[in-house]
C-alpha cells in the first residue's frame, strides 16, 4: 500500500522521503523518485507531513512510541497520519501519546486495497482532531477519492474500518461457497457471473475475486488472507469489548484461521473458494467411506 501512495505523492509534485525495513522496496522507492531516509529519525528531520502504512500493530507501535520511534524526536509542526489497520486500543494510546507530546497525530485507516492505492481511489477513514483533518484533507485527496471524519475520538476510524473488513469477510466467505456450490452443479461460472451481475447476489466483492482472482486461479495477493483474518479477530475483540455477542462472525473467524493454517495466508483472500473446494472433496470422500 505505501509503494503506490508514495509514487501517486512524487507524481503529484510532492518532495517524499521514504523509510522501509526491505531494502527491494526502498529500491524501487528511489526508482521512482523517492529520496530514501537511513532511518525514523531521518524522516522526521526531513518531513512535514508523515503518512505510515504498516502491516501489524507490533509495527505501528514500534514506529510510533518506541524507544527510536518517531515520537522521540519529533517537532510540534509535524503531522502524523496512521493508515494502518491495527487495534484500537493502541491508536488511542498513540493519539494521548501525541497530545501529551504536543504532537499532532491522526489515525486514517483505508480501504480500496492495493488497487485503490494505485488508482487513487481509496477511501480514508479519519478519527482525531477534525481541525487537524481540515488541513490535511487535500493531501488525502491527492491519494484516494473519499475522505470521511468518523469522530473526534482517534480509535472510530479503526473501528469503521474493521466494521468494514468484518463484512468484506462475509462477502469473500459467501461468494467462495456459492460459487463451489455453483461448480458442483455443473454450472459455468463466466455465464452465472453475468447473470448474478444483474441480479441481487451482485457485489463489489463478488466481482473483485472472481473476476480477478477465482476465474484465472491466480491468487498473488492484492489484500493477504492473513491480513483480513488479522482484521476480523481486531473486529471480534471490539465485539467483546463493547459486550456484542455475534456468533456468525466467530464461525466466519474460524474459518479463515483454518484457511491460514492450510498455508494460505500469504495469498489473496480469494483462495477462500479453492479452500472450501478442498473441503468439499474431503467431505464427499469421507460421506462415500461412511457409507
Amino acid at each position: 500500500m505505501g509503494m503506490p501512495m508514495s509514487k501517486n505523492l512524487l507524481e503529484s509534485g510532492y518532495e517524499v522521503v521514504g523509510y522501509d525495513i526491505n531494502e527491494t522496496s526502498l529500491l524501487a522507492f528511489e526508482q521512482a523518485g523517492g529520496k530514501r531516509a537511513r532511518d525514523l529519525a531521518d524522516i522526521v528531520l526531513a518531513s512535514e507531513l508523515i503518512f505510515t502504512s504498516l502491516p501489524s500493530s507490533e509495527a505501528v507501535e514500534n514506529v510510533y512510541l518506541g524507544e527510536k520511534g518517531v515520537f522521540a524526536s519529533a517537532p510540534s509542526s509535524i503531522l502524523f497520519v496512521d493508515t494502518s489497520t491495527v487495534a484500537p486500543e493502541l491508536v488511542m494510546r498513540i493519539g494521548q501519546a501525541a497530545e501529551e507530546k504536543g504532537l499532532s497525530f491522526l489515525a486514517a485507516p483505508v480501504s480500496g486495497g492495493v488497487v485503490g492505492a494505485e488508482n487513487r481511489t481509496l477511501t480514508f477513514m479519519v478519527g482525531g482532531p477534525k481541525k487537524l483533518l481540515e488541513s490535511v484533507s487535500d493531501h488525502l485527496m491527492t491519494l484516494g477519492s473519499h475522505v470521511f471524519h468518523i469522530s473526534e475520538s482517534y480509535d472510530s476510524g479503526i473501528n469503521a474500518k474493521l466494521i468494514n473488513n468484518l463484512l468484506i469477510g462475509f462477502y469473500t466467505a459467501g461468494v467462495a461457497e456459492a460459487l463451489a456450490l455453483a461448480k458442483k452443479s455443473d454450472l459455468n461460472l463466466d455465464f452465472l457471473f453475468n447473470v448474478l451481475n444483474v441480479s441481487y447476489g451482485q457485489s463489489r466483492i463478488y466481482e473483485r475475486n472472481y473476476k480477478s482472482f477465482m476465474a484465472t486461479g491466480n491468487y498473488e495477493p492484492g489484500f493477504a488472507l492473513k491480513l483480513l483474518n488479522k482484521d476480523l479477530r481486531f473486529a471480534m475483540d471490539l465485539a467483546k469489548e463493547r459486550g456484542v455477542k455475534l456468533p456468525i462472525s466467530e464461525a466466519l473467524v474460524e474459518l479463515y484461521a483454518d484457511a491460514e493454517r492450510a498455508g494460505l495466508g500469504e495469498k489473496d483472500m480469494a483462495v477462500l473458494f479453492e479452500r472450501i473446494g478442498e473441503q468439499t472433496i474431503s467431505f464427499k470422500a469421507e460421506g462415500v467411506a461412511k457409507r
